[in-house]
């Protein structure tokens, strides 16, 4: 039985916060709120959490998972960028894009893709996940809750506790997301690729779909 913690969408409260982290220290699974939609988290560094995380989304290693950060800062270990990729993320975030990029040997082989060992990298602008961020003091590891066999990702916390409550070890509601995931863009090819169009606009990075 999942937890379910109602915060403030501006203001979340510090006390529910801490909960919700010692949730995923304990090895949770986590529905948090994004700017695109829900999305699924636990601990990077925990390997039984990661493969609780893909059962959820039934995805295997080949999918590529996130690491939700609080800013650009925390990127110089965890991933390997050149000039040209900083301009653009410097561009896309905090925002509703998540970046392919090459891990770097600080990221958890297990986490990334298995063949070209890349992650994808995002900071979200919400306040409840910024706010979960700086109280767990670490990137988080994520992926867009898309239940299997929906085309689309949940936005409703009420929705995804009736459904999932008994795979999740808890819920943040922070009211309704918007329904759209994020824009992928592969930072490692030349020119940048869009591999999924979502809630980010690609002509906000000077690029074309």
């Amino acid at each position: 039985m999942s937890q379910y913690f109602e915060l403030h969408p501006h203001d979340p409260q510090p006390r529910l916060l801490r909960q919700a982290v010692a949730l995923l220290n304990a090895g949770g699974v986590l529905a948090v709120p994004t700017d695109s939609s829900y999305a699924l988290v636990c601990h990077l560094d925990d390997k039984a959490a990661a493969e609780r995380l893909r059962r959820v989304r039934q995805v295997d290693e080949r999918h590529h998972l996130t690491l939700l950060c609080r800013d650009l800062s925390e990127l110089a270990s965890l991933a390997r960028v050149d000039n040209r990729q900083y301009r653009l993320l410097r561009l896309g975030t905090p925002g509703p894009f998540t970046f392919i990029l090459e891990a770097t040997k600080e990221v958890p082989r297990r986490v990334s893709h298995p063949s070209r060992r890349t992650i994808g990298l995002r900071v979200p602008a919400h306040r409840v996940t910024q706010a979960l961020l700086e109280a767990h003091g670490a990137p988080l590891l994520a992926t867009t809750l898309i239940p299997p066999g929906a085309e689309g990702p949940l936005n409703d916390p009420q929705e995804i506790r009736s459904l999932l409550e008994k795979q999740l070890q808890g819920v943040l509601d922070a009211g309704a997301c918007p329904m759209e995931p994020t824009t992928v863009v592969d930072l490692t090819a030349e020119p940048p690729l869009i591999t999924r169009l979502g809630a980010g606009e690609p002509a906000s990075l000077g690029l074309q779909i």
